[in-house]
């Protein structure tokens, strides 16, 4: 697996890694309105550099705002434009219960083991 040491700073986006098409990202840190800009920006910047597919680690995620929330509404957005499937992994309960509240369970297909988010 190849892995990006793309010096990411300040923002929540721990590390990159690509195997086989499949792009992992691990993500840590509360994902709020002080990360989201730069976080969806980031973002972006994997999707268009991602064929396949894009597994995000979330374990790592205690609390996500509306705007982290956002952020992943409008990554989901670009990922299917560009026909490439997003699977998130590992949300903790509180994270998991707020994309259940704002009913969007639905639209991400979510994993509980990045086994299971790989195939």
């Amino acid at each position: 697996m190849a892995e990006s040491s793309k010096g990411y700073g300040e923002t929540i986006i721990q590390s990159v890694k690509k195997q086989d098409g499949i792009t992992v990202v691990t993500v840590v840190g509360d994902i709020d309105l002080m990360h989201s800009l730069r976080f969806q920006s980031e973002l972006s910047d994997i999707v268009h550099s991602t064929e396949q597919k894009i597994v995000m680690i979330l374990s790592a995620v205690p609390y996500m705002d509306s705007s982290g929330i956002a952020s992943l509404v409008k990554l989901l957005s670009e990922c299917r434009e560009k026909k490439v499937e997003l699977a998130l992994v590992g949300m903790t309960e509180r994270v998991r219960g707020m994309f259940e509240i704002m009913r969007l369970d639905s639209m991400f297909k979510m994993f509980e083991s990045i086994d299971e988010a790989m195939v």
